[in-house]
């Protein structure tokens, strides 16, 4: 069983507000639920949209084919109709989303009680409980959903609050940022959190002054972290180098959104993985990771501080929108790893400098220097062969092999169910895992990646010498994310 549900309207009418308590109650039934906003940039009006996809095994992904459309709005209607499915339900009218709200839960068969429970926890409770009760009753027939054979534990969360619980557990001190969506609910979360968590967090005027200001309370101890999109961290880029010089610990996490300029602010992409590898003048080396849920954006968030700190470096959180601000359904625990702070009393600049600190033109320091850089990227990269750089998926013995990145993980998961087909995600972008040649070399290669050129092609045939052939790489470059029935026919074209 797996059913997708899309409730649409105008930015302010609610279907955020109906999705969240639907997706609470589907999870306190034991259900897997997946869901993602589609949203404009804009506070009022305009056309946005949630889709929450659940089912009783997990699931990582939406599709376009719907079940069920709630239209809060007739334009809801107009743009997806064409998308529910032969016998699909749609329930449409002058009605507040908390009277859709009540009439979805009655059509899947749950009872009134679980719904004004969850109620209790929003604002202008008994309005939207007499609301919902008016759209209970109004609803007559009802499906039977299959229920999970066993009980589960199942938490739900978003790849920011992912990154924010990974800073915390790491021992973050301070997070500076300017707001950029969409990685501005970390700033949100961590805010929120200061007293609790005993962290300091910061908005300051602009990404120069954040980047700037970490690399500081890094100087002095702290364990420091910063956020932005594709936009600010172009104006981080200098600062970047300062660390890579100076040898200073800060974790940099960057939210991706599709550029170049402005963009589409709140839609989504993977265009900025070569910002992230190759940003910043001079060579230096740098940590860059890549999670592809919200328990590996924990886990990858504690290793970015553990390498950080214990090599002096900057390390880099990759997250495209689709991921940061999506919900998953998940039983698993993250496991953190213990990272030491690692305080140099010494003099700091951005010069080449003596081994007391002093800037210094020697060429034979300066040679020195260089390779002891060298040298310290030589000691990540066999630190890294620790850790999981790569995960492998499916049939391993497949000769038809999808490699991908991110959010893009989820919808191939849930499009090669019951399928030969093998899929390598990778999570260490820098330094890159050597031992991926032998999981790829000889096979049938499809690359899927929210870009337009095939950024991790790219990094593919840098490291292993392997290339892609063109006809395997399905792109997707609109600002939508993939979806898993549409992803599947287009895999299975590919497949030899």
């Amino acid at each position: 069983m797996r059913l997708n549900i899309l409730v649409g309207g105008e930015a302010g009418k609610g279907p955020n507000f109906l999705a969240k308590i639907l997706a609470e109650i589907l999870i306190e039934k034991e259900f897997f639920v997946f869901y993602s906003r589609d949203y404009q940039s804009l506070i009022r009006g305009g056309h946005n949209f949630n889709v929450l996809t659940f089912s009783n095994e997990p699931v990582y992904s939406n599709d376009k084919g719907l079940d069920f459309l709630i239209c809060l709005d007739d334009k809801t209607k107009k743009i997806h109709l064409n998308s529910l499915k032969k016998g699909g339900v749609i329930l449409e009218g002058k009605y507040s989303n908390a009277y859709f709200l009540g009439a979805i839960v009655k059509k899947l068969g749950l009872n009134f009680e679980i719904l004004k429970k969850n109620l209790e926890k929003s604002g202008k409770f008994d309005e939207n409980v007499l609301e919902a009760k008016k759209g209970f009753e109004s609803v007559k027939e009802k499906i039977k959903l299959k229920r999970l054979d066993e009980k589960k534990n199942i938490f739900f969360m978003n790849g920011n609050q992912g990154i924010s619980d990974g800073a915390v557990k790491s021992g973050l001190d301070v997070y500076y940022a300017y707001p950029m969506t969409p990685a501005t609910s970390v700033l949100n979360e961590l805010a929120g959190r200061q007293k609790k968590d005993n962290i300091l967090v910061l908005e300051l005027e602009n990404e120069i002054a954040v980047i700037n200001a970490a690399i500081g309370s890094s100087i002095t101890g702290a364990k420091t972290m910063v956020g932005t999109s594709g936009g600010g961290f172009d104006l981080m880029t200098e600062g970047l180098s300062l660390a890579g010089i100076a040898e200073t610990p800060v974790v940099i996490y960057l939210s991706m959104r599709p550029g170049p300029g402005t963009g589409v602010a709140t839609y989504t992409g993977q265009g900025d993985l070569n910002i992230a590898l190759h940003s910043g003048h001079g060579e230096f080396p740098r940590m860059v990771l890549a999670p592809g849920n919200p328990i590996e954006a924990e886990e990858l968030t504690s290793q970015a501080f553990y390498f950080s700190q214990k090599f002096g470096i900057p390390s880099i959180i990759l997250l495209d929108k689709h991921l940061a601000e999506s919900f998953y359904s998940d039983e698993n625990k993250a496991v953190i790893t213990p990272s030491k702070k690692t305080t140099v009393l010494r003099r700091y600049n951005s010069y080449e400098t003596d081994e007391f600190g002093n800037s210094t033109e020697s060429s034979e320091q300066i040679k020195k220097n260089v390779e002891e850089r060298l040298r310290k990227s030589a000691e990540i990269k066999k630190e890294a062969e620790k850790f999981i750089g790569y995960k492998i998926y499916g049939n391993k013995n497949s000769k038809n092999v999808v490699v991908t990145w991110g959010s893009p993980t989820g919808a191939i998961l849930d499009s090669i169910k019951n399928s030969y087909v093998k899929l390598v995600q990778i999570m260490y972008l820098e330094p890159f895992p050597e031992k991926i040649k032998r999981e790829i070399e000889g096979k049938n290669l499809i690359l899927v990646e929210n870009d337009a050129t095939g950024q991790l092609g790219e990094l593919i045939a840098e490291k292993t010498g392997i290339f892609i052939d063109d006809k395997n790489k399905i792109l997707r470059y609109d600002g939508r994310p993939f979806l898993a029935d549409e992803l599947k026919e287009e895999i299975r074209r590919r497949m030899k």
